[in-house]
């Protein structure tokens, strides 16, 4: 293989199709990435993606498509770049960014969203396209680039996104070039543009219409074009098409006509004119717009025969005809409501005329009104509406408007006539007339001719104009309207003459001239005509209409200069003067505003009076003097109101003269102005009522006018001036105006200038210091005022062709700046001013250089003021940076906040390493404060990197490089420095250093993680331990990794660093280590709780919880161990978990004593204050919480206690009755509620793909009531989407544990009972009891049945045998949480047949349980009764120990097994106690049957009579006593306990024992005899216990019983339970029954009590004893040889079946009598101890 070389034109490409790496060195990729290609070889590239540079590797070659790249310089380090054009790299770069959130929101189901982000995607993918094409004209980029620009800040700011920033021309504003003033401005600007945007969007308006229909309304001057496409009619004959633009409403057409002349043969008549029929109607205005509808018309007139259906013979040609009308509104598209694409085609459907009386105009108003069909005949034509003029848009739209296209302009003047603008046109309009027929007898067909003629009468050529595109004719000729007396026409057209011509020609018709001018207007425009009546004119041209003057203003102003120059008196110079002023207000009004830029071509092109500056500025200064004595003077508001164009007229006049006569008279101006000035700063120093407006105007409109002035006066000279003209005014006398003024004095040119500014700017700057001192108590309007001012001088000040601003910007530090900072400290944040003000204080930062600082800091005259400085510019930053006052979007402003504070952070610590390091001068708060603002600043969100997406991370790298590191190695420095003063800040900077440390940029933290070290090493050096750092560190620890901060990286670095610095600290060495054990330990259960906060797990949150608060609980953190316990309880409720969330509160519980000791702080909630106070509202609380998951036993137990302190503590009786009452009713609760068992759940998590708490281990889960297994484990996939389900029960292999992969692994287990030894040997009821079965449970089995040897296929028991798995949690269940982990499993073996003996002893369970459940509620229905008994004794579904049989009693069997002797004994003793079972259960069934069901009934007891029978007869007899025959001397509640199922079912499954006979019955007994006492059978063990001291012996034919009689007759109880503590004994049978243990804790069995006699009956061996009755054995079969070995169980996994885990859950306390009969009775030996087994 070829070596890797570097390439130098490969360097950038896009990939284009998913790769996947196979090995370490592959980089992956994925559709859409952006990579730098370093290296090529042979087919494949080398690099890395540009979002994260830390990917790097191979990847194949045609995966990627090269781009064009620009190699830049930045350093030493060459930075490849796309060399695309900027706007459609910022499209690439958005749509990559978008499509990431995009598929975020997919996946989040945001389906709104999702829609809205795909169409401005599809936008902006066609958008992009059309701009990469390279095809667009200039005015079609411009268009689009705004229409990109505005779609991706729309879509930014929906999304979220940060927003971008732009110039006017739309480019993004980069902030190293703009000033902090310039990009808040325009922060602003993008805001409120945005804002409006959306606010479209949420009205249905689309942003790009409405953006035009704004720039229209925004034009004074508006065009149409119009491209005719075809002609679609048939005519046959040539024709004129004339279009125009027409009003429906007022029934005028509004535009010259634009005539099309088509041939006959379907296309223009010069065939030079296809595809070129392009017109522009032009000088349209806004009151166009305004009108309420305008049409596009087209009148056709054919030119031809005078009708089609002559014949060739009289055939007239030439005749004009009307034809028809087209129209179409066109309203929305000329108001921009509608955007016309200009490749987009519109059909403007035809109507012909019907009849001859149909006039043209006539039939116009028709179609107007209404429409009809056109049947395809009409006008297909495109259309744009454009903004501007000709010469505008002639420049905009070069494309669409060239010298070729033809101009049809409005009929009437434009609103706006620019000076040069000549126009000498008279519109003729034919009405119509009415012609008498005289001795015709029909009407004439008139046609009307027109000519233009001189003097002489000879026709002047060329002089009309038909329509606009056509070429100027000789003559007019009308359309002929066919034998009509009164033809209507409304035909106009233009006559067109030289304007010198105008008053020599005549026309052969009477004519009416639409000129519009008026008397007084004609009258002023020629004053020398009468120049008598100047003066009256003069005074008239005030009462003209303003629209006539401005339309004639260039007329008009020459006529009053020249009047002006002419004059010899100064009255004619005022009147003169003020219809300047008149005519200056008339422009200023605002529906006459876009004539400015008339007035100012006007004076810039057409103005000629010299020497009207020197009477403009008499007449001025006497106006001014006037009203500085408080005179009266009309004019003198309009005047100051045109101050601005006085002084243009002025400069202009005076710069005229200058070029004229070579600057003469210069020194005389310039005093003239001088003293202009003057006048006007001595109207300022008045304070006459009657002056206060003339004041305020002149503030407003004097800096109008020093753009001119400048021009032609000493730039520093008007200065001063200006500089006294603002001193003039008395203080604190309009302050608002004052500010405003000096704002636009900023803006002007002046301020530009150096020594302008040495003048003005320190008066600014008092007039500021006042002003913002004051900032928070003053008015709105005058704060805003004065901070405009003061961004606009910074924004001045931040320019380079300003020239020097050294000594300015170090003025306004020293005037401004802390009057700022304390301004921003007073100013709330929500305050409406208060970014702007933080903007100020930026700028001004900003512009500060080192020397600035230097120079500011040693103005400080002391020490304290020093700090005081320091101190509240910390406190300041500290604040800004925690929140800041911008929109989380201003993204670029943050950015340079954050550099330019970084700047000042770093400059300050400077100089307090200068001044405040020494001991004597060493001031902890300012130093203290300094950290925690560098911390705080470190921290800061918009800093953090990681958490900001690809593109953004690069963006702020690029520009501001990380901040982060400069700061911190900062902070690192320092800390250093501090030397013995660092005692002064542990453990107050553990927190702040830790959260520094815990930035995830690796350079910073191997440089700062050092700091712990050096802070264990200092207390340590003065405390000889570090305790406080010890403790303020795992505080803090447990905040900041909950809130997002550490990772594994961070607690290897931590371990590392920090034992490679006590390497050489031997004494110190084992307390870091253990304190770095601890440390780690703590991390690493922190970041598996944050891991699955965030997860949708709650049971993985739970887990994460207890581990931290068991680890609390280790390291003796109580307060953090209370912490968590309640976020576990939290969770609990959420969950309506109850009963956990008792048990969670118990512990905290359960850290208080009942005293009245004052809680620690920690402890103390819902007000409590003592410690008692608190256990109590606790034990409320989860007493509360016990009874709602109705574990009323627990919450029996807290109400004890309650009632102890009550009673005998507190003495609170009306406590302790409420508390009894509550009591009670938990009791009657258990007796009467129904409680469902849940269900446990194995659930296995195997793999490396799980978090450590998980990852391979076993835990068993608490089912929620009635929660099937299919339900829980599909709630936990839900909760593991990736992992895989094993179908498999056993142990997974190696290769899945090791696997990168998740497994679940889910099945059901069953709990081990464990009876509280309270309830041993005690009647206990069934209600009771089955609390135990599955709670305060620890053990649990699960059984899968595996086939050994030979199968018989007709015999599956034969080879079926057992694993079973018993599961050892590390608590019992329930609580603290719903499942714990398995740290305990056994694997055990059941043989075939043990197999069978529980098959049997589960099937007798059944019918016990249906029984006792049938005797307690007659109100249940029959069918499960029906069902399980019939399912027993019917032969048809019957086979179960028939198969048995043939499986276990064969003589073979009995060979090959003889240890399985009693085994067999036990089953076969099963199978015959299964008899009376089923009896019972059938004669209950009888009583409870209904008459339909009486045959079914029936017909079981007949099947039930053929099974006993042959039953009995090989297995022996057994009997239950009816319990009503029994009499018995116990109290009722005895009876009813019973009756409620005394016996425990599991006694059946373990009974290894004999069956006691008696040869006489109980109820054979007298009455008053003491009654035979029964032994107690332990159903586990197979032992009878007994209390007696006496044995008795009874013998029956078949089989012997031993009997052990009391003498005295006692209560005693109807079963023993199992033990939770196992005694061992020195005894033979003790250590035989050892043997047995671990077989009889996987199967619910018991140790046998002391002193027990087993009763050793061959035939009874599965059922208990019962006190007061004998049990009499017929038949048995033969004895058991109990010596005989027992065969030991197997080590393997062992479960119960399926089909017995309903039955399981179903276990009881079962009420049984048994009757027994005896044939035969053997004695038994006493001391025949070899017969207990």
């Amino acid at each position: 293989m070829a070596p890797w070389a570097r390439t130098s034109t490969e360097r950038y490409g896009v990939v284009k199709w998913n790769f996947i790496g196979q090995g370490e060195k592959h980089l992956s990729l994925e559709v859409g990435d952006t990579v730098y290609i370093q290296e090529v070889c042979e087919g494949w590239y080398k690099g890395y993606l540009i979002r994260n540079k830390a990917q790097q590797g191979a990847f194949p070659a045609s995966f990627v498509h090269l781009r064009e790249i620009v190699v830049e310089k930045q350093g030493d380090e060459e930075v490849v770049m796309s060399a695309e054009m900027p706007l459609v790299k910022e499209v690439t770069t958005t749509l990559r960014e978008w499509g990431s959130i995009w598929k975020q929101l997919f996946v989040t189901n945001k389906e709104a969203r999702v829609e809205q982000v795909k169409r401005l995607m599809w936008e902006l993918i066609e958008w992009r396209s059309q701009l990469l094409s390279g095809t667009l004209p200039s005015d079609e980029f411009k268009e689009l680039k705004q229409k990109v620009t505005s779609k991706i800040d729309y879509g930014n700011k929906i999304l979220e996104l940060d927003q971008v920033v732009r110039d006017r021309d739309g480019n993004i504003l980069e902030p190293e070039r703009a000033s902090v003033i310039s990009l808040f401005r325009a922060h602003e600007e993008a805001t409120a543009k945005i804002n409006e945007r959306i606010k479209e969007e949420q009205s249905n308006i689309q942003t790009d219409h409405s953006g035009i229909s704004a720039r229209i309304q925004s034009s004074p001057t508006h065009s149409l074009y119009v491209f005719v496409r075809n002609f679609v009619c048939r005519i046959g004959e040539d024709s004129d098409l004339f279009m125009s633009l027409y009003d429906p409403n007022k029934q005028s057409i509004i535009s010259e006509n634009y005539l099309v002349r088509w041939g006959s043969k379907g296309f223009p008549k010069e065939i030079d004119m296809l595809n070129n029929l392009k017109v522009v109607f032009t000088d349209l205005g806004n009151k166009d717009l305004n009108r309420e509808k305008i049409y596009l018309i087209c009148q056709i007139v054919r030119v031809g025969r005078m009708d089609l259906k002559e014949s060739h013979k009289k055939c007239t040609t030439g005749l004009r005809r009307p034809f028809g009308v087209a129209v179409m509104d066109i309203s929305d598209i000329i108001k921009g409501k509608t955007e016309c694409e200009e490749d987009k085609q519109y059909f403007i459907p035809f109507f012909p005329v019907v009849a001859e009386n149909d006039f043209l105009h006539t039939l116009l108003n028709k179609v107007t009104a209404s429409r009809g069909d056109s049947g395809g005949q009409g006008l297909w034509v495109t259309m744009k509406a454009l903004v501007g003029d000709i010469v505008q848009i002639r420049k905009e739209y070069p494309h669409l408007v060239d010298r070729s296209t033809v101009v049809a302009r409005k009929l009437g003047f434009p609103e706006i006539i620019m000076p040069g603008d000549v126009r000498n046109d008279i519109y003729l309009t034919l009405q119509g007339g009415d012609f008498d027929k005289y001795n015709k007898t029909t009407q004439k067909n008139v046609e009307v001719i027109m000519w233009v003629c001189d003097e002489e009468g000879k026709v002047v050529p060329n002089s009309i104009c038909l329509g606009a595109g056509d070429k100027a004719v000789n003559e007019y000729r009308s359309v002929i309207y066919y034998q009509v007396k009164q033809p209507r026409w409304m035909e106009t057209f233009k006559v067109s003459v030289p304007l010198e011509e105008m008053q020599r020609i005549h026309l052969r018709f009477m004519f009416r001239h639409r000129s519009s001018q008026e008397l007084g207007l004609l009258g002023l425009l020629k004053w020398r005509t009468r120049p008598e009546l100047l003066k009256e004119n003069l005074e008239k041209l005030k009462i003209i209409d303003g629209e006539e003057v401005v339309k004639f203003l260039q007329d008009t102003l020459d006529a009053l200069y020249i009047m002006m120059e002419h004059s010899q008196t100064d009255d004619y110079d005022i009147l003169l003067f003020d219809a300047l002023i008149y005519i200056i207000g008339l422009i200023a009004d605002r529906k006459f505003q876009h004539f400015n830029t008339v007035l100012e071509a006007y004076i810039k092109q057409h103005f000629s009076a010299t020497m009207a500056y020197k009477k403009l500025m008499s007449v001025l200064k006497r106006y001014l003097d006037v009203s500085s004595r408080g005179e009266q003077c009309e004019p003198i508001l309009r005047t100051l109101k045109a101050l601005e164009y006085i002084f243009k007229f002025i400069v202009r006049s005076r710069m005229l003269y200058s070029q004229l006569y070579e600057g003469k008279e210069q020194a005389d101006f310039e005093d003239s102005l001088r003293r202009l000035f003057e006048s006007i700063n001595s109207l300022m120093k008045t304070d006459y009522t009657t002056t206060l407006l003339l004041r305020v105007a002149a503030l407003k409109y004097l800096p109008t006018v020093l753009h001119d002035v400048e021009k032609v006066f000493d730039a520093k000279l008007l200065s001063q001036l200006l500089q006294d003209f603002y001193i003039c005014i008395p203080p604190e006398k309009l302050q608002k105006q004052k500010v405003a003024s000096m704002t636009e004095i900023v803006s002007s040119q002046l301020f530009q200038r150096q020594e302008c500014r040495d003048v003005l700017l320190p008066m600014m700057l008092r007039e500021l210091s006042g002003a913002l001192a004051s900032m928070a108590d003053g008015p709105h309007d005058e704060r805003r005022n004065s901070l405009e001012l003061l961004n606009n001088i910074l924004e001045v000040l931040s320019r380079d062709n300003v020239g020097e601003t050294f000594q300015h910007i170090q003025d306004i530090v020293v005037s401004l700046l802390r009057i700022i900072n304390r301004t921003v400290i007073t100013m709330g944040r929500e305050h409406a001013l208060i970014s702007r003000v933080v903007a100020c204080m930026t700028a001004i930062l900003s512009q500060m250089d080192d020397r600035h600082y230097t120079i500011y800091i040693e103005t400080f005259t002391g020490t304290s003021d020093l700090v005081d400085f320091l101190m509240e510019t910390f406190l300041l930053f500290k604040d800004l940076i925690g929140k800041h006052v911008y929109p989380s979007d201003w993204m670029a402003m943050i950015m340079v906040q954050n550099r330019v504070f970084l700047r000042a952070i770093n400059t300050y610590a400077d100089t307090m390493n200068r001044k405040f390091l020494n001991n004597n001068d060493f001031e902890v708060q300012l130093w203290n404060n300094y950290f925690h603002l560098a911390v705080a600043f470190i921290t800061q969100e918009s800093l953090q990197l990681q958490h900001f997406s690809p593109t953004k991370r690069n963006k702020i790298q690029a520009k501001y490089g990380d901040m982060r590191r400069l700061i911190g190695f900062a902070i690192r420095d320092i800390w250093y420095k501090l030397g013995s003063h660092k005692i002064c800040f542990i453990p107050g900077m553990v927190g702040p250093i830790l959260e520094m440390t815990l930035i995830p940029e690796e350079e910073l933290r191997r440089a700062t993680i050092p700091i712990f070290f050096d802070m264990i090493t200092c207390e340590h050096t003065h405390f000889s331990n570090f305790h406080k750092f010890e403790n303020e560190i795992i505080l803090k620890l447990d905040h900041e990794v909950e809130g997002g901060g550490g990772d594994e990286r961070y607690m290897q670095l931590l371990e590392t660093i920090l034992l490679e610095c006590a390497a050489e600290k031997l004494l110190l060495r084992p307390e870091v280590e253990h304190f770095v054990a601890l440390v780690k330990g703590l991390l690493i259960r922190l970041l598996d709780y944050r891991t699955v906060m965030s997860d949708d797990s709650r049971n993985n949150r739970m887990s994460c919880t207890v581990n931290l608060l068991n680890f609390y609980k280790d390291i003796n953190r109580e307060g953090m161990y209370i912490r968590y316990l309640y976020k576990l309880r939290d969770l609990h409720l959420d969950g309506e978990n109850y009963t956990e969330a008792a048990y969670t509160l118990l512990l905290h519980s359960r850290l208080l004593k009942w005293s009245d000791d004052v809680c620690n702080p920690q402890f103390e909630i819902h007000g409590s204050q003592t410690q008692r106070q608190l256990k109590e509202t606790l034990y409320d609380t989860i007493i509360d919480y016990f009874d709602k998951g109705k574990m009323w036993e627990e919450a029996i137990t807290l109400c004890k206690e309650l009632a102890e302190q009550y009673e005998n503590e507190i003495f609170e009786y009306e406590l302790l009755s409420r508390r009894l009452e509550k009591q009670a009713k938990f009791y009657e609760n258990i007796m009467k509620i129904l409680r469902p068992k849940p269900d446990y759940f194995a659930v296995g998590y195997y793999g490396q793909g799980y978090p450590p708490f998980l990852r391979n281990k076993v835990f068993i889960h608490r089912g929620k009531e009635y929660e099937r297994r299919e339900d829980f484990q599909n709630h936990l996939m839900s909760q593991f989407p990736s992992a895989v389900r094993l179908n498999i029960t056993t142990m997974p292999g190696d290769d899945i544990r090791n696997s990168h992969l998740q497994y679940i692994q889910c099945f059901t287990v069953q709990p081990v009972l464990e009876i509280p030894p309270r309830l041993k040997n005690k009647p206990v009821p069934d209600q009771i009891i089955n609390f135990y079965k599955s709670n305060y449970v620890q053990r649990f089995h699960y059984s899968r049945p595996v086939r050994k040897g030979p199968v018989d296929p007709n015999n599956e028991f034969v080879s079926m045998w057992i694993e079973r798995t018993t599961f050892t949690t590390v608590y019992k269940l329930p609580g603290i949480l719903r499942w714990f982990e398995a740290t305990d499993m056994k694997h055990t073996t059941l043989s075939p047949l043990e197999n069978a003996i529980e098959n049997m002893e589960s099937t007798n369970e059944k019918i016990l349980t249906m029984i006792n459940q049938y005797q307690a509620d007659w109100s249940l229905p029959i069918n499960p009764l029906s069902m399980l008994l019939n399912g027993i004794v019917d032969p048809a579904v019957m086979g179960g120990f028939a198969k048995y049989e043939k499986a276990f009693f064969t003589d073979e069997y009995t060979l090959q097994h003889p240890e399985d002797r009693d085994k067999l004994l036990r089953l076969k003793d099963l199978i015959a106690w299964q008899i009376p079972l089923l009896g019972g259960g059938i004669s209950l069934h009888g009583k409870r049957v209904t008459d339909d069901l009486r045959p079914f009934h029936e017909r079981m007891e007949e099947c039930f009579k053929q099974l006993r029978k042959k039953v009995e007869k090989e297995y022996g007899v057994r009997e239950l006593p009816d319990i009503d025959e029994r009499k018995s001397s116990r109290p009722r509640s005895m009876l009813r306990s019973i009756r409620q199922s005394i016996i425990s079912i599991s006694s059946l499954q373990g009974s290894e024992c004999g069956t006691p006979t008696r040869v006489h019955a109980d109820r054979d007994l007298p009455p008053d005899s003491p009654g035979p006492r029964t032994p107690t059978l332990q159903r586990s063990s197979g032992s009878v216990s007994m209390s007696a001291s006496e044995e008795k012996v009874v013998t029956a034919s078949d089989g012997e019983v031993k009997l052990r009689r009391s003498k005295k007759k006692k209560k005693r109880s109807s079963m023993i339970f199992i033990s939770e503590e196992r005694e061992r004994t020195s005894t033979l049978d003790s250590k035989r029954l050892s043997k047995k243990q671990e077989f009889r804790s996987d199967t619910n069995l018991s140790e046998p009590n002391e002193g027990a006699v087993v009763l050793t009956n061959a035939n009874s061996r599965s059922l208990p004893a019962i006190t007061g009755l004998s049990l009499l054995v017929v038949g048995g079969a033969e004895e058991v040889d109990t010596a005989r070995a027992r065969r030991d169980s197997k080590s393997m996994s062992v479960c119960l079946t399926s089909d017995r885990t309903a039955d399981r859950r179903s276990k009881g306390v079962i009420s049984l009598l048994f009757k027994s009969k005896a044939s035969k009775s053997e004695d038994v030996k006493p001391g025949d101890s070899s017969n207990h087994f």
